[in-house]
């Protein structure tokens, strides 16, 4: 009876420990249930994040490689801009250097051609004065001694046309050569001023020049004079004098050896005066006029550089 009243409540005391045991345990497996979800969810955020700092680290090398790339390429192009500015100044050089060259030559041809001139007029002179002397000489005969010339004082000095001496006019009753005209031969003019140009003496040369010119005005050489005055105005900067020159060689010597190269310096003046549609429009008659002249060549080049479209050769 004891032992059934003690353990009665030892049971009921023993159930009432055991029943909510039961919700505690359930709570209990939750929550590890819950840490254990969370702590997978923060492995996956920190795989994502490692994740993503190695796709941006990859995004950021390729960016620098693709920096260093357009800077590679950068650093080319200058270099070949810079190499190709180069090569551009370096033909225009040697077109200029080709120009003067040509120029030079040129010189020395009109420089020929006066002495080729001059000498053909002393071969006319002396051609002249051997006719006047085989016209004084008597007329031959059979016998040798009467080939002799008769005294002077039998043979009257007759003048004949033009103040040539007519026949039976003996040698020593020539008339004498007429006085130098006051200014010098063309040829002689001209050749001293071309010598002090070439020698670098502008200021005595331009006189030089000056001189064919009024003495020679419309003579070939005087179109050569009014081209080298042009030169001489244009290396001092004096631009428009230069134009005023060059037009002359133009418009008075079409048939002139300077006139391709006149109208190349002439458009050069012009763009120096900050005249750029007169000087395009200078070197585009040179290109027309002239296409396969050294001096259209240097047209061109100078129309390109200007960003100027260049008709085509043809």
């Amino acid at each position: 009876m004891t032992l059934r009243k003690l353990t009665l409540p030892s049971a009921v005391l023993a159930a009432a420990l055991i029943l909510p045991a039961s919700p505690a345990f359930a709570v209990s497996k939750e929550m590890v249930q819950l840490q254990t979800q969370v702590q997978q969810l923060q492995d996956a955020v920190a795989r994502l994040q490692q994740s993503n700092d190695e796709r941006m680290g990859v995004m950021k090398d390729l960016i620098q490689q693709s920096a260093d790339s357009v800077n590679r390429m950068s650093s080319k192009i200058d270099t070949l801009e810079k190499q190709l500015q180069t090569r551009q100044d370096a033909q225009n050089g040697k077109l200029d250097q080709v120009s003067g060259q040509i120029q030079s030559l040129n010189d020395s041809l009109d420089e020929m051609k006066a002495r080729l001139a001059r000498l053909e007029k002393l071969m006319q002179d002396v051609q002249s004065q051997q006719q006047s002397i085989n016209a004084t000489m008597p007329p031959a005969t059979a016998t040798p001694m009467d080939n002799a010339a008769p005294p002077a004082a039998t043979q009257p000095a007759t003048p004949g046309k033009k103040g040539k001496p007519s026949a039976g006019t003996p040698v020593s009753a020539l008339p004498e050569a007429p006085s130098t005209p006051a200014a010098p031969p063309v040829d002689d003019l001209y050749k001293t001023a071309l010598g002090d140009y070439m020698g670098a003496k502008y200021q005595l040369a331009s006189s030089e020049f000056s001189d064919v010119i009024r003495y020679y005005p419309n003579h070939t050489l005087s179109g050569n004079a009014s081209y080298y005055q042009g030169e001489i105005a244009y290396r001092a900067g004096h631009y428009e004098d230069a134009i005023k020159n060059y037009d002359r060689v133009i418009e008075q010597f079409p048939d002139n050896s300077k006139v391709a190269v006149s109208h190349l310096h002439k458009g050069q003046a012009l763009i120096a005066l900050k005249q750029n549609d007169a000087g395009v429009r200078e070197l585009r008659a040179l290109i027309q006029r002239y296409p396969n002249s050294p001096e259209a060549m240097q047209a061109r080049s100078k129309l390109s550089g200007m960003g100027v479209t260049v008709t085509p050769r043809r």
